[in-house]
């Protein structure tokens, strides 16, 4: 059996995935912010749980904000105050007494959409998540690359590519981002971003589904306002993709229940890149809240 945790800072959910990848059982708790040992209490409680179910000592997988083991051996997760700074990884395989992977949160959507039955046969899968803020993983043969610092799929901290400017005007704010940096995508390309640039060239406050209510119901603003958008993600990707060259490209986050947005960037792609690149395949998550547990557990898959 393969355990998967995903830890936020509301919950933590854990899955339980047998050889097939299919989930067998799964329970939430709220994430324990009193003290580093209720944290680590919580996390075994849940194991321990699992294992009396299953009869098995299953395999752990935990995918978790931030970086899950800087230079020095520790977490670092701004939210998550009571084990940030800690030897998390060292101490759960301690305590657990079996090894205990950890990965980045995004990297493990990237995972779970890549072990997707019908998404396995592709070699290089990206995920890109367009919700909250911008990010996402790459997965090579099953198995996520977490780069130096695990920040390999931080696409959002890329800045605007100079096509940007003819697309959104040579005068657009260069907005100031969380990272310190000023022009970073995801300002643009994010849920808020969505609704940042309506309100930009609209002078009016709607956010991401009300926009896109009124593209569907034919709404002329709203119609210029996404194919601006998905211009602008095409310009962006363009740059990414012209590194990376997936075989598939998976959209997650809050934006990609925008269905027709697949579409339209497939459409608009191959403007953006080299002429001898093939488009990737394009496709919507699939796994949707359970996708961080699934890609958790699949840590070990690759063994």
């Amino acid at each position: 059996m393969h355990y998967g945790l995903d830890i936020g800072g509301s919950k933590i959910a854990l899955g339980v995935f047998d050889s097939s990848r299919t989930l067998q059982w799964e329970r939430r708790i709220a994430t324990p912010h009193e003290s580093y040992s209720a944290f680590l209490d919580a996390i075994a409680g849940l194991v321990h749980d699992a294992d009396a179910r299953t009869g098995e000592r299953g395999s752990v997988g935990i995918g978790i904000p931030g970086m899950p083991v800087t230079a020095d051996g520790t977490l670092y997760a701004a939210n998550l105050p009571a084990a940030s700074g800690r030897a998390l990884r060292a101490d759960l395989c301690a305590l657990l007494g079996r090894d205990v992977r950890l990965d980045n949160d995004a990297n493990c959507f990237a995972l779970s959409e890549a072990w997707d039955d019908e998404f396995a046969r592709y070699p290089l899968v990206m995920g890109l998540i367009l919700g909250t803020g911008v990010g996402g993983g790459l997965v090579l043969n099953g198995k996520s690359i977490p780069g130096h610092s695990y920040i390999t799929g931080e696409f959002g901290h890329i800045r605007l590519p100079v096509d940007a400017l003819e697309i959104l005007g040579h005068d657009i704010p260069l907005l100031h981002c969380g990272c310190g940096q000023l022009g970073c995508i995801e300002n643009y390309l994010s849920g808020g971003g969505f609704a940042w640039l309506y309100n930009h060239f609209y002078d009016q406050s709607l956010n991401a589904p009300e926009i896109i209510a009124l593209w569907e119901q034919g709404d002329e603003g709203a119609r210029a306002h996404v194919a601006r958008y998905v211009e602008l993600l095409a310009a962006c990707l363009g740059t990414i993709l012209t590194i990376v060259d997936p075989d598939l490209l998976v959209i997650g986050g809050g934006l990609s229940n925008f269905a027709a947005l697949t579409t339209l960037l497939s459409d608009r792609l191959p403007l953006r890149l080299l002429p001898v690149a093939r488009v990737p395949r394009i496709e919507r998550a699939r796994h949707g809240d359970a996708g961080g547990m699934r890609g958790a557990a699949f840590l070990h898959l690759t063994d």
